[in-house]
């Protein structure tokens, strides 16, 4: 292709560029109902902890036996259980809540690998979303904490936002438990030495997060964190 041929932003006129701002002025009021309904929802459940994970994990998945044993100790410890109401680990995290006589919330919201709320979020606590980020300030906001289980795009998503707003002080610094070290440790790897060896990040980002196979270690990290620290929300705007 030549230089001629590059695309140009002279090939398409301003007058051209297909928008429609009614629309979107509207959507403003949408997002603004997402975010009442889900405040109005989630202001009742008190203390949580969030778990993320892969929607793609079957029953008979060893994580997915490590999520439920998560979510059972967690509510045992007082805590109210927050994952996105989808199959998976979020299952498993719900169905360990309920199980354990726990507050279970699903925030779902309508993806190709998700199809629905699962029935083990406790209908009081199921809010379902359009907007991702509105979504992701429920996660967040109402969270003490978060363990996080293997997952794709969407887990590391929510992983590395999470411990972005911790750098930035944006929220206080929560614990983090990454659960399955055989899956994790090569990203630990590369944040070692390309991200922190490359100046990237600081050397006590590292210690934002912490790793662990068992969900009995998972749990007591998150416990211990509030034995100095009164749980409360994490920002508010």
């Amino acid at each position: 292709m030549s230089a001629s041929e590059h695309f140009s932003t002279e090939n398409m006129p301003p007058d051209q560029f297909e928008q429609n701002g009614h629309d979107d002025l509207w959507s403003i009021f949408k997002i603004m109902g997402e975010f009442v309904d889900g405040y109005d929802k989630m202001m009742k459940v008190g203390p949580c902890v969030s778990i993320f994970g892969s929607a793609r994990l079957k029953e008979d998945s060893d994580y997915y036996k490590k999520a439920v044993k998560t979510a059972e100790l967690i509510s045992e410890n007082g805590f109210g259980v927050i994952t996105g109401g989808g199959p998976g680990i979020m299952e498993a995290g719900n169905k360990g809540a309920q199980k354990a006589g726990g507050k279970s919330v699903g925030l779902g919201i309508d993806l190709p690998h998700e199809q629905g709320i699962n029935s083990y979020v406790h209908p009081m606590y199921e809010i379902s979303f359009k907007y991702f980020f509105v979504r992701k300030v429920m996660f967040v906001k109402y969270a003490q904490g978060f363990i996080v289980f293997p997952g794709g795009f969407g887990t590391l998503d929510e992983l590395f936002e999470t411990l972005t707003l911790i750098q930035t002080n944006k929220i206080e610094k929560i614990p983090i438990v990454l659960v399955g070290k055989e899956y994790w440790n090569g990203l630990f790897s590369w944040i070692e030495n390309q991200l922190l060896d490359g100046g990237y990040i600081a050397e006590n980002d590292t210690s934002l997060f912490y790793m662990t196979d068992e969900p009995e270690d998972a749990v007591k990290h998150v416990c211990d964190f509030y034995q100095k620290r009164r749980p409360r929300p994490n920002f508010s705007f």
